[in-house]
């Protein structure tokens, strides 16, 4: 996934009371399914559907395939949800519709709550959840500014005053897996220091699922890391096609290497992180002269941006193509450099962020990749930028700020 994203929000179930399907639907339910495990070339590219007939009664409940929506950081989805009771009975203003999200397979976290006309939604998705509202029937949810931590499965509730039902909505995000250590080391994590690691690093930790999805895309690291479910793995040695090496139990996902479930306070990993798009730009600032890390977040400063971190890298090599074979600071103080098109002396035969490791602090390397946020001014266009001229200082000369004079950078 080299290119930029296309929103493709896919159907998922609708919610039908129970009260609506009688037994002389079970013929319609088994024709239903057959359906659904139709070839899926025939039904690429359009919309699947299947109809259940309610037996005597003439009713039609159109159900949406299973399926997940896919966004991306900053992006606008909805969660698709519709539901089909007698209306003519109940009414729909006495429905309760209910969005929770899954944080743990017997735990769930409120997210949007509306009964008649009294709407409410929940912590982080104030101000950025409401129902789609398109007619009778729909418990859509539309989802604005979507973060990260938005990714994960749904479940939408419908309750009337005797029956109660819901469906499964999984909102994925497409970005980018990267594995991380810090300065100090190797397999130096516990699962809480994992987590804060990925977040000082504008990530997450990744899933499962977005690990298998990477090695399918070439991810090649042979050291085990921490995933969002507690769980430690790796893909196999070699990346595609590899054949790992002893020690790891299984590979339930297609491929990987799964240590399991470990005890999460006391153990020590890596982590494997995630990131998705970038609302703002990673670009390559090269000084007049070599740069200490010291120096990295003051040049960074003159072009109104500051030091990227490890994620910001990787979001921009594989989701804005950022191709540069110059190793810079980041600002975790290692020194890394992207790879779109593998070329010699670019360090192999791949694409992808190739690293340097954690440097000395003190040494000088020929620049620093920055960041700069969307909306923040650029106070050097065309290049130039504030500095200091002579023989000392991040780009030379004495460190009174009085003194700085225009450099080009």
């Amino acid at each position: 996934m080299l290119g930029g994203w296309t929103e493709r929000p896919v159907p998922a179930p609708q919610v039908c009371a129970r009260a609506a399907l009688g037994p002389g639907a079970l013929w319609a339910a088994a024709w239903g399914v057959l359906l659904l495990t139709a070839p899926a070339g025939a039904q690429r590219g359009r919309k699947k559907v299947v109809h259940v007939l309610e037996g005597e009664s003439g009713s039609v409940v159109v159900q949406t395939a299973p399926g997940q929506v896919v966004s991306h950081r900053g992006g606008t989805i909805v969660l698709p949800c519709r539901y089909h009771y007698e209306a003519a009975a109940h009414g729909h203003d006495g429905v309760r519709l209910k969005w929770t999200k899954v944080v743990d397979p017997l735990a769930f976290t409120d997210v949007f709550v509306a009964l008649g006309p009294q709407h409410r939604a929940f912590g982080s998705y104030r101000g950025r959840a409401e129902l789609q509202g398109d007619g009778p029937g729909d418990a859509s949810l539309v989802l604005r500014n979507v973060t990260l931590q938005d990714y994960g499965r749904y479940e939408c509730e419908v309750t009337n005053e005797l029956e109660d039902d819901a469906g499964m909505v999984k909102l994925d995000l497409e970005g980018v897996v990267f594995p991380y250590h810090p300065r100090g080391g190797r397999y130096k994590l516990t699962f809480a220091e994992a987590q804060r690691a990925c977040a000082e690093q504008d990530g997450i930790l990744a899933s499962a699922e977005q690990l298998h999805a990477a090695w399918r895309d070439g991810l090649d690291w042979c050291n085990a890391g921490w995933l969002r479910d507690g769980s430690v793995q790796y893909p196999p040695c070699g990346g595609l096609g590899g054949t790992g090496s002893a020690g790891g139990g299984g590979d339930a996902n297609g491929g990987l290497r799964n240590y399991g479930y470990r005890h999460n306070a006391e153990e020590r990993y890596d982590a494997f992180c995630f990131t998705s798009n970038l609302p703002g730009r990673v670009f390559f600032l090269k000084p007049l002269r070599p740069v200490p890390f010291s120096g990295a977040a003051r040049a960074c400063a003159a072009r109104g941006a500051a030091v990227a971190k490890v994620g910001q890298l990787f979001a921009a090599w594989k989701l804005q193509l950022l191709d540069r074979c110059t190793a810079g600071w980041l600002a975790d103080g290692s020194a890394r450099y992207p790879i779109v098109n593998p070329r010699a002396r670019c360090g192999g035969r791949r694409p992808g962020v190739r690293s340097l490791g954690f440097p000395d602090a003190t040494r000088r390397l020929f620049g620093v990749y920055c960041y700069r946020a969307p909306g923040a001014p650029d106070p050097a266009p065309g290049g130039w930028g504030w500095g200091w001229a002579g023989g000392g200082g991040w780009a030379g000369g004495a460190r009174d700020p009085a003194a700085w004079t225009p450099l080009h950078v």
